[in-house]
């Protein structure tokens, strides 16, 4: 049997089936050679590589300098911890250094002049009082004695302003209490009263100060 004889016993199906095929085949024959022109060079793999490996440099280096910020960070907070370690002890002290201050300014000229034994006992709390501002020392915690100086809202607690002093205002004529700082670190402002300007002067030259702290 020739090809023109099987072409013609061929059904309307098959002669479909067989132009779709040929048709498929041609289109995977036109297809290859853009296939082809499009596979990647190698010079187009290595800018890829290149790009790929500085992103993960970049990620490398973010985490780097966020775990050093973490390193330095406790490093801080450790060494905070360490110097204010004894603060809280120092805070419950200092009443016990007003007291001993205040018991050595009661006791009268008389006392101290005479007999062996009162005079002895004000030397034994005088001593005492030395030696727990020379601990204090130790651990660096410092008196604040402000008289004569100007009020600095950071270090002082102004309980009243006082007229006619001869000083400028602002400038702290009496103290209460003493106040206490370790390193940087305000343990107690010290309570103290502030020169007020003269009357006569402008609102612009009298400094003002807080009295309800």
């Amino acid at each position: 049997m020739t090809e023109e004889e099987k072409n013609q016993n061929q059904t309307p199906e098959a002669e479909f089936a067989q132009a779709a095929a040929d048709e498929t085949a041609a289109d995977a024959e036109s297809e290859q050679p853009e296939q082809v022109a499009e596979a990647a060079t190698p010079e187009d793999r290595i800018v890829e590589l290149e790009t790929e490996l500085a992103s993960v440099n970049d990620r490398m280096l973010r985490l780097m300098a966020e775990t050093e910020n973490i390193r330095r960070r406790s490093a801080r907070e450790r060494e905070d911890t360490l110097r204010y370690a004894a603060s809280g002890l120092a805070k419950d002290l200092l009443n016990v250094a007003d007291n001993l201050h205040r018991a050595l300014a009661a006791v009268p000229d008389e006392l101290r002049s005479g007999d062996e034994a009162a005079k002895n006992f004000v030397v034994g709390v005088e001593m005492t009082e030395k030696e727990l501002l020379s601990a204090f020392e130790k651990h660096a915690i410092q008196q604040i004695l402000p008289l004569g100086e100007k009020f600095d809202y950071e270090k002082h607690q102004a309980m009243f302003e006082l007229e006619n002093t001869g000083e400028p205002a602002g400038t702290v004529v009496e103290m209460m209490q003493p106040g206490y700082i370790m390193h940087e670190r305000l343990l107690r402002p010290a309570m103290v009263g502030v020169a007020k300007g003269k009357p006569d002067k402008s609102p612009d030259d009298i400094e003002h100060v807080d009295t309800t702290a």
